[in-house]
């Protein structure tokens, strides 16, 4: 482990010690979650927004997939970590804000690709991840995906709420190198039915 790696977990530690219900880790994610992570975004598909990016380990992974640091928005709302994502990545643009304030805003740069978050849901109220992943969707393009890992046995946003937004979930992969071992799923919106006209018939197709 590098001095930097040192700083991180200590740095994380102490976030966590503070106020674990908000961090909900003791230690920031490892490589190979950052990779699973990120393996499915393109770059030059569009800007990516990062939610609860704490230290930057996915910053960093998405910006080694060949992302460019300007197309990166991150929003953050532990204000010591907000310090150390402006000093690593001076070129991202770094929010100090809750992520359940995204859907009151306008968006702040081109509708986003992909969504990447590091965020505990599992540890939040119904409201507020609805709060969330609508705020997320909303500064998303039409076929954008967000991100979302978790140590849990199943993906953390329970199926009632994916129905009501209309977003489908699926498992992109697990990690047992990670500490503790997480798995990450893809979270998309639902393919909308549309009306096939064919001579005096309608059908949905």
């Amino acid at each position: 482990m590098n001095a930097t790696a040192i700083a991180d977990f200590f740095h994380f530690f102490r976030s966590y010690v503070s106020n674990p219900w908000q961090v909900s880790a003791i230690a920031p994610s490892g490589q190979s979650l950052a990779r699973l992570m990120t393996q499915e975004i393109v770059p030059g598909a569009g800007p990516v927004i990062e939610l609860g990016p704490g230290t930057g380990i996915f910053t960093k992974a998405l910006l080694r997939r060949g992302l460019a640091e300007r197309d990166l928005l991150l929003v953050e709302y532990g204000s010591d970590f907000v310090r150390l994502l402006q000093e690593r990545f001076p070129k991202a643009r770094v929010l100090w804000m809750d992520a359940r304030q995204l859907s009151q805003y306008e968006p702040f740069m081109a509708p986003a690709s992909a969504v990447v978050s590091g965020l505990p849901l599992l540890s939040m109220s119904p409201r507020k991840v609805i709060a969330i992943l609508t705020g997320a969707f909303r500064h998303m393009k039409e076929g954008g995906t967000l991100y979302q890992f978790t140590y849990g046995p199943r993906c953390p946003v329970p199926r009632p709420i994916l129905d009501r937004l209309g977003l489908k979930a699926s498992l992109v992969g697990r990690t047992g190198l990670n500490i503790p071992p997480a798995s990450v799923y893809r979270i998309r919106r639902r393919p909308r039915l549309r009306v096939v006209r064919d001579d005096d018939d309608i059908r949905m197709g």
